[in-house]
Formats: structure tokens, sequence, C-alpha cells
């Protein structure tokens, strides 16, 4: 995966930044508690913080998120198997029959065996058998299951079906044939998935533009601190050339004090320049994640070169490559598209739901008291039993059926009908805010190019100033050495050659951020981003 390719790159880039080992794993960001002192340029504050970041961490693991929901979509489609098992114990069941006169059927079960008896005795042929008397048939029936130590079975108006132990284990096998929403979902949650990875990349952009800004804002307080310390040293120069004309009978002792006193107020002005430069590092140490006392160093200066220049100065000509590039522009068209695949999940409620499935069960019905009773063979009136395992085959039984069913909602009110209108609304209503989003973005374009170009008419102005105002200086500081210039002079010099320095710093600031602010309109790549 490109994302995960490019976090490793970063890692290793990290890694040979800080020359540090220990701390570093090949999947978590390098451990800066254990570092004192680091240097970074741009480049490695921003690869740092895409390290860092919580808002990128999250959108890391919201991608992972998106993929999970594409195979939990898959799922849907997929064969279901599902087991099932239960264990009934029938305590007391009542009989079927109870309040019928079907009840007397049973009740006189041994008359017909009686019948039966008596019917065989008259047709087998054998003289010595002859019917007998119903009461006689009972009591010689009685007498055999006494003889062989059984209890006369016999009925007391419960169920004779009931049986105490009940079993039953099955599998069930479905296979989604057609389900018009389940097949746009997993369209759906790949449609959510890039939303997911735009909002990253868009996520990067944004942290990029930010720790842009935060290091050029401690880089440009960086740089007019030095301007300060230079402004510092030429007047502490300027207050010795003071003293000597002083001395010499040149000058008053005003311009002395007045040169001792605009060093002082000078000086102080550092001290309170010194604590915002110290601020502005800490700040973006902050948004680094790298602890605030670690002493970082920024590499880098505030100058311009041609090579900053973007590709395109025309607003028609980079809205182009926006369109092509800014996540955002994506992400409006991932919302539509999700919003069509709602609507196929809407209007495929006109339409059946076809599953097969299969059924495979094992049922048990297992009386307490598993005892058979027999009676011998050749033998009248004489019994015998025989007590049956709990596994016997004659307790269990399999099941087995295959088959279709589908569910197909013929009228709902006319509820589908009107959710897919919703949709349809939802869809236009997204495509307005994608327009309206293009003319915003072509106005933020050319609002970036102008200020573009407004900042790179202040450097090429600034750049001669200087070289006007270093002039100017030298020519007053040789003029106060020959005697010829006052220390006002000096100063005034001085002063603007200052002025001219901190102008081109923060006009070269202001067209660094306008190109940050540029790159971000136009959605270029971070890692393309060479500035």
């Amino acid at each position: 995966m490109f994302i995960r390719i490019m976090k490793s790159i970063m890692l290793l880039t990290i890694i040979v930044l800080f020359q540090i080992t220990d701390g570093f794993s090949q999947n978590r960001a390098p451990d800066f508690n254990t570092v004192n002192e680091i240097t970074i340029t741009v480049d490695e504050a921003i690869q740092i913080a895409l390290i860092n970041n919580y808002m990128i961490r999250k959108g890391l693991l919201d991608v992972d998120k998106a993929e999970a929901q594409i195979r939990e979509a898959w799922g849907s489609v997929y064969p279901q198997l599902n087991a099932s098992g239960s264990y009934t114990r029938n305590i007391l069941t009542p009989n079927p029959f109870a309040g019928s006169d079907a009840g007397g059927l049973f009740e006189t079960l041994g008359a017909i065996e009686w019948l039966a008896y008596n019917e065989f005795a008259r047709t087998d042929g054998d003289p010595n058998t002859e019917p007998i008397p119903f009461d006689e048939f009972l009591d010689r029936q009685r007498q055999g299951f006494q003889d062989a130590g059984l209890a006369m079975p016999g009925f007391d108006g419960g169920n004779p079906f009931a049986v105490e132990n009940q079993f039953q284990f099955g599998l069930t096998l479905s296979q989604t044939i057609y389900n018009g929403a389940a097949f746009a979902a997993i369209r759906g949650a790949r449609q959510v998935r890039e939303l997911n990875e735009d909002q990253m990349e868009l996520d990067r952009q944004i942290v990029a533009d930010q720790i842009k800004t935060s290091f050029y804002t401690a880089l440009l307080a960086k740089e007019q601190l030095e301007v300060l310390r230079s402004s510092v040293d030429r007047l502490r120069q300027t207050v010795e050339e003071t003293n000597k004309s002083v001395e010499a009978g040149i000058l008053s002792r005003f311009d002395r004090i007045s040169a001792e006193v605009e060093l002082v107020n000078l000086e102080t002005n550092l001290i309170a320049v010194e604590n915002q430069a110290e601020l502005a590092v800490k700040n973006l140490a902050l948004q680094l994640g790298i602890p605030t006392n670690t002493k970082v160093n920024l590499r880098g200066q505030l100058t311009y070169s041609e090579e900053l220049k973007p590709e395109f100065f025309d607003p028609g000509l980079s809205y182009e490559l926006a369109v092509q590039q800014r996540p955002d522009l994506r992400q409006s068209e991932s919302l539509i598209n999700l919003l069509e695949v709602e609507g196929e999940i809407t209007r495929s409620g006109y339409l059946p739901v076809v599953n097969a499935f299969a059924n495979a069960a094992y049922i048990g019905q297992v009386p307490s008291n598993r005892v058979r009773i027999m009676q011998v063979e050749g033998e009248e009136f004489t019994y015998t039993s025989e007590s049956r395992s709990f596994f016997d085959s004659s307790y269990w039984n399999p099941a087995v059926a295959v088959g279709l069913n589908f569910n197909w909602n013929l009228f709902g009110g006319f509820q589908t009908r009107m959710r897919a209108e919703q949709n349809k609304i939802s869809i236009r209503q997204a495509e307005i805010d994608r327009e309206f989003q293009k003319n915003a973005i072509y106005l933020e374009i050319e609002q970036s190019v102008r200020n573009l170009e407004t900042a790179l008419k202040r450097i090429y102005s600034q750049q001669r100033n200087i070289e006007q105002a270093e002039l100017n200086y030298d020519f007053s500081l040789r003029r106060l050495q020959e005697g010829l210039g006052t220390p006002l002079q000096e100063r005034q010099a001085s002063s603007l050659l200052d002025q001219s320095r901190l102008n081109y710093l923060s006009a070269v600031y202001d067209y660094l951020i306008a190109l940050s602010s540029y790159n971000r309109a136009i959605g270029q790549p971070i890692f393309q981003d060479q500035n």
C-alpha cells in the first residue's frame, strides 16, 4: 500500500537525519526524549509531523477500518454456516387426548391384546390352546410380569407419547443467490475507503501547510534576531567612534549620550526578540511532537531563488491542475458516487432476495427408562427385558433438507419510492455543493497567485533597496570615521539598512507562506513539494 510505503520512507529519513538507532523501531516514531539537540530543515520537519501528528495517525486507522468494512460487506454474500443445538427435559407432559373420547383408546389397549390372543388361539390349529376370558388373560399376564420381576405396564392418564429427554443438533448452510442491497453495499464500502484515503491526503496537506507556516515563522524570528544583533554590534561600534570623537573635541557629550541611550534601547529590544524567537521554535517543537526541552536548530534561510517559482502563475492553468489533484474535490465526487450507491440499495427494495439453504440435523428422543419388555418366543405369558444404551439407534434419527427461499415486498406503502426520491434530491444537493466548491477553489487559487505576485514584487524591490542601504551605511560610516559625518547620520543609515533587511525578510516570508497556500490550493502531493 502506497501510504504504508511512504510511511516507511519517512521513518528511514528520520533515522538518517538524527543518526539514532536505539530509539527507533520499524512501526513507531522516534523517541525524542533521548535526544538533547537536533537540527532540522523544513522538509524534515514535515516528515516528522506526518509521523507524529495525531490527525495523520487517526487517518491511517480510518483507511484500515474502511478495508475491514469492505471485507465485512463481502461477507454478506459469502456462504453462511450456522450450528445450533438444544436439550429439553420434559418433567410433566399432559396427555394430548385428555378430555376426549380418544383417551379411552389407550385405556382399552389391554382388551385389544386379549382379543388378539384369543383370535390366535382359535386359528393356530392347536387343540391345547383355547380362548380364555379377559380376567384370566389379565391375571396370567400380570403373573408373567411378576415372574420376570417386571412391573406391569399400565396407563395413568398421562401422555403415552411423552419422552423425557429431547436433543437436537443441526447445521444450516445458506448462500445468497441474489441480493441487490448486499452487492451495492460492497461498492459503497469501496467508496468509503476512497473517501478516507482522500481525507488522509487532505489531512497531510493541511499538516504540511501548518508546519511550513510554523517553521517559517520561527525562521523569520531567528533571522530578525540576527538583523537586530547586527544592528546592536554596529551601534556599539558607533558609540566607540563617538567616544573617540568626544575625547578629541570633535563631538559634544550630547552626541555620545544620545548614542548610548539608543544602544540601551536597542539591546532591550534584542532581549524581547530573543524571547520571541525561542518561543517560536518551542511552538514548532510542540507541533512536531518533540519535547520542548530539546534544543531545536533550524537549518535554512529566508532567501528567494528563481527555483521557488511555481510552474504556473496563471489561475486558469493552476485551476485545471487543482481539478486533477485536490483530494477534497475527489471526496466530493466520491460522495456523489456513494449517494448513487445508496440509491441502488434503496431501489433494490423493488426486487426479491433469493437464498439457497441446506439443513442437516440429528434429533434424539431419549426416555429416562430405556428398559424394553419382550415376550419370550414360543412361550405364553413369559416375558424378558433388555436395557438399551443412551445412543441406541432407535432413539436418534438424522434429518436433511435443502431448498430455496425468497422474500419480495410487493407493496410497502410507497416508502421505497419516497426514499428513492429523497436520494435523488441528496445527489442534486451534493452536485450543487461541488459546483460551489469548484468556484471557491478557483477564487482560492486566484488569491494565492495574487499574493505570490505581490510578495515577489516586494522581494525584487527590497533586494535593490538593500544594496542601496548598504552603500549608504558604508558611506556614512566612512564619513563618521573621517570626522565629516555625525553619529546621527550613521545611526539613521544603520536603521535604514536594518529596515530594508527586515522588509526583505518579511517579503520572503510572505512569499513562502503564499507559496505553501498555493501548493495546497492546487492539491500538490506532499512528496512532490520541493519547497
